[in-house]
């Protein structure tokens, strides 16, 4: 098993795991935690009894959609603020005016898409409060990715520790895999716009 991640999760317990998520999924300096990793690594021991997965699954599922919603109203307040400003060499009102047409086309997705995505998954609801995106669609789309990937991916971790004991010492293959999996997106994304550039 991998004894760093594991040893860490067991070590913060229920609050530092819904700590973890909730500073993850919208609060702009928790963007290096391995959030997935810790979902999976939880779920992992939760089969193994060292979790309840009925406590487990809603605390972190819950934790998902707070952090979400902080991150939403940051980007509100911060957003306003934005809006009155200058341009500047860091700061173009033309990018806000871009990031806000796509959120009034693609708001939804990318609120339960960028749950998959490292990074993306830590500023997606920020800049969906900057923009000022529609707070119910919001909503609606921050829960269905909190369950698809806060309950998904601890509940896959749950499930294979259960079905397949040996698994654990694959563990570390396993995240890496997640890792590589979440980023691929952005890798896409990074050579579209350089294409593009070009």
């Amino acid at each position: 098993m991998d004894f760093s991640l594991t040893t860490f999760v067991q070590a913060i317990g229920y609050p530092g795991l819904a700590a973890a998520v909730f500073l993850e999924s919208g609060v702009f300096f928790g963007f290096f935690l391995p959030g997935a990793s810790m979902l999976f690594t939880a779920g992992l021991l939760a089969s193994q009894g060292f979790f309840n997965i009925l406590i487990l699954i809603p605390l972190l599922t819950l934790a998902a959609i707070l952090g979400d919603n902080a991150g939403y109203w940051f980007g509100a307040k911060v957003g306003v603020r934005l809006f009155l400003r200058p341009d500047s060499r860091f700061f173009k009102h033309e990018h806000l005016e871009k990031a806000r047409a796509f959120y009034d086309r693609h708001g939804g997705r990318a609120v339960f898409l960028g749950r998959f995505i490292p990074v993306i998954r830590t500023f997606a609801p920020i800049v969906a409060g900057v923009v000022l995106m529609r707070y119910r669609t919001f909503v609606l789309y921050n829960i269905a990715g909190a369950l698809a990937w806060a309950t998904g991916v601890t509940f896959a971790g749950y499930y294979l520790g259960s079905r397949f004991p040996f698994v654990e010492r694959y563990l570390s293959f396993i995240i890496l895999g997640i890792i590589v999996v979440t980023t691929i997106p952005l890798v896409i994304e990074f050579l579209r716009q350089k294409r593009a550039t070009a």
